[in-house]
């Protein structure tokens, strides 16, 4: 029986490439490092058999909460503060300490210097301070007096006072003992047959201090870190309220309540004008269902009527098939089939035109466009004049702008008395430098009134006038002309006339034609 298999060895980095190469790409991760977070390819980690993390610390920090993640920053960053702060205060006090204590020792030394000025001698062996340390050296160096702990031992130190009669160091072992530092002063003391030194000296002061000040500071730092923290919580929270309050307010509106707003914030903040944007657009998006709800309404309506024809004449032919022949119930049934394709066909195109799908736009010779249109016009009792200025071009689709101009005729020609004039020149406009193409169809009818002349242009829309009487128009002529015209950046108004409706339809010349200030003759 053979033992367990052998644990993989790790190679060397005394090892030649191809060894460490054999025993792959894992092992030589862990030999860089056991923690070290290295980027590896997917086609690397493929051929070498390493196994990719699936994201987890993504995920991880995607699951945090704004407040998690702010608290989280506050803790770190207020942790690093306090800590800094600390620091700075040990170190301060660790200076000012050691300063005190320099000066407590350059006094103690100070006055030894005076008395062997003063007497010539030491006046009996040197009392013993806790953490002091004296001694007197003599101008051949050695040691005349000193305090219990250093006697019999050399001097503590080697220099010298300098120019000022004092000079500061500090000094390890030595006479004090292995890993001990003392800061040593060292002073002259002026003699006839020479100089002599008093060294004065005490341990330094510890980094810390004293262990209860470091402990209270490592202490007064995590209570500050803690109370940031707490109040950055506090803060964001309270910031970060009225999101849910706009949340739990979005998550209650639906189809059967659509007026619902969100609550905005009294303080005009960031979150105040998110709370705006989103009213505006849930008001949009109102304005739009409602619409939406009366465009469905009225072609619903619309479409009734002709299917609602359809069905009583076939009853009416299958109560009295004697006095019912097949080409009266044709053609009878022809025309309502006309009027709902008439309708279907608008509605695709209002549809086409509202998902602003891309059209071709190309150079077009308005007035030979109009004029096209005007003799393809089918001739009817109402008289129709043509001013047309030649060379006036737009930019346009030209499917689009011949559906306008039928649309426009249809309408005039259902409303007009007997004459429809239609006018196209350009005008000079400070906004477009090619000036603009200026298109009139105008009917000698009744007229609209100036509050009422945006509504022809809404889907559907039936004036109580004698406009809309018997006209056979699908209402949706109109609607389609001004789509069209905002399509090809221009506009669609009605506008003041001496009598009957004056339909204006405006759009910028093609720029080839703005360096031309006067229209083209033909």
């Amino acid at each position: 029986m053979s033992g367990p298999p052998a644990p993989p060895r790790i190679p060397s980095l005394l090892d030649p490439p191809d060894t460490i190469k054999s025993a792959g790409l894992a092992s030589l991760v862990v030999l860089i490092h056991p923690w070290a977070q290295i980027r590896i390819s997917p086609h690397t980690a493929q051929e070498h058999g390493v196994n990719r993390p699936r994201g987890r610390r993504m995920t991880r920090s995607r699951n945090i909460t704004i407040t998690g993640r702010i608290t989280l920053f506050t803790a770190v960053v207020s942790a690093l503060l306090c800590t800094l702060l600390a620091v700075v205060l040990m170190i301060a006090i660790h200076r000012y300490a050691t300063s005190a204590l320099s000066s407590e020792i350059r006094a103690a030394g100070g006055r030894v210097a005076i008395t062997v000025e003063d007497l010539g001698r030491v006046s009996g062996p040197l009392a013993q301070h806790p953490g002091r340390n004296v001694q007197v050296v003599d101008h051949q160096g050695r040691v005349v007096e000193s305090t219990p702990a250093l006697r019999g031992k050399p001097p503590m130190a080697t220099f010298s006072p300098d120019g000022m009669n004092t000079r500061e160091d500090v000094v390890c072992g030595g006479v004090f003992g292995h890993g001990q530092c003392d800061i040593v002063i060292a002073q002259s003391a002026d003699r006839p047959e020479g100089n002599w030194t008093v060294y004065a000296s005490s341990p330094v002061v510890p980094m810390w201090v004293e262990p209860w000040l470091a402990s209270r500071m490592i202490g007064s730092a995590a209570v500050l870190a803690v109370a940031i923290t707490y109040l950055g919580n506090r803060i964001v929270s309270a910031s970060l309220r009225p999101v849910s309050a706009i949340r739990r307010e979005l998550d209650e509106i639906n189809a059967t309540c659509p007026s619902r707003r969100v609550p905005t914030p009294h303080n005009r903040d960031e979150i105040s004008d998110l709370a705006d944007s989103i009213n505006h657009t849930l008001t949009r998006l109102d304005t739009a269902m409602t619409q939406q709800r009366q465009f469905a309404s009225d072609a619903s309506h619309d479409l009734r009527s002709p299917i609602a024809a359809m069905r009583a004449e076939v009853e009416d032919a299958l109560l009295a098939p004697e006095g019912t022949t097949v080409t009266r119930l044709c053609n009878t049934l022809l025309g309502s089939l006309k009027r709902i394709e008439s309708i279907v066909s608008d509605l695709l195109t209002l549809t086409k035109l509202d998902a602003s799908a891309p059209t071709a736009l190309t150079p077009i010779d308005l007035a030979d466009l109009v004029g096209e249109e005007c003799r393809m016009h089918p001739q009817t009792t109402k008289r129709l004049i043509c001013r047309l200025e030649p060379g006036v071009q737009v930019r346009a689709d030209p499917q689009h702008v011949g559906r306008l101009l039928t649309n426009l005729l249809d309408n005039a020609d259902r409303h007009a008395e007997s004459t429809i004039t239609v006018t196209l020149q350009h005008e000079d406009d400070e906004s477009c430098p090619g000036g603009v193409a200026v298109l009139e169809v105008l009917d000698d009818g009744p007229g609209i009134d100036p509050d009422k002349r945006e509504l022809v242009f809404r889907r559907f829309t039936r004036l109580d006038s004698a406009r809309n009487k018997n006209t056979g128009g699908s209402g949706l002529g109109l609607p389609i002309a001004r789509r069209i015209a905002e399509a090809a950046g221009g506009t669609l108004r009605i506008e003041d006339s001496d009598r009957g409706t004056r339909f204006v339809l405006r759009v910028p010349r093609y720029a080839r034609d703005a360096s031309d200030s006067t229209p083209a003759a033909g």
